[in-house]
């Protein structure tokens, strides 16, 4: 029995170009695209310095049709996938291999700006859509705090008082008196 093994890769970065999405002669579909990911550091003399890496993205089938239509060059993206290593000969006869990420998943992360309207702007055109202000807010979580509890009973969760019977009566709780 062969022992257990992984390849997995997780990429969070930008498209570099918009995918192309073309079929096999079977009728696969094949989508490939580029992703840039950034990595910023600071060195001992406090230089701030960046790294970009450039990543070369396959997926295939359904999930590349999916690219085809959700992704386009700018947008962030999550992948997960795994490493593929091909090598060929290039038409000047030198031996040329390729690095690439077989894409198993992704997750498209959009902005409120590249889905069309301001990341402050909020949808709505009469006054009980807008979204209160913060001092609303509190004053309603302070007025909920400091209002008395009712606690109906029902039929199912009646309880039985001294004489035997069954006692359906509103009760008042005050959280001040609640101990915790």
């Amino acid at each position: 029995m062969a022992s257990r093994s992984i390849n997995k890769v997780v990429l969070l970065g930008n498209l570099t170009r918009d995918p192309e999405v073309k079929y096999t002669p079977t009728g696969a579909a094949v989508c490939t695209f580029g992703l840039a990911t950034n990595r910023t550091w600071t060195t001992a003399e406090g230089q701030i310095k960046e790294d970009t890496q450039f990543h070369r993205i396959t997926a295939w089938n359904k999930l590349a049709e999916l690219c085809g239509k959700l992704l386009s060059k700018g947008k962030k993206v999550y992948l997960e996938g795994r490493l593929a290593y091909h090598s060929y000969t290039a038409k000047d006869g030198q031996q040329k291999s390729v690095t690439e990420i077989i894409m198993d998943d992704f997750i498209v992360f959009s902005s409120a700006k590249q889905a069309g309207e301001s990341e402050t702007e909020h949808v709505g055109t009469s006054a009980e859509s807008a979204p209160p202000s913060p001092e609303a807010m509190v004053a309603k979580a302070e007025a909920h705090e400091k209002a008395p509890i009712e606690v109906k009973e029902t039929p199912h969760s009646t309880r039985s008082t001294s004489s035997g019977q069954a006692s359906s009566k509103s009760e008042v709780i005050n959280p001040d008196d609640i101990p915790f």
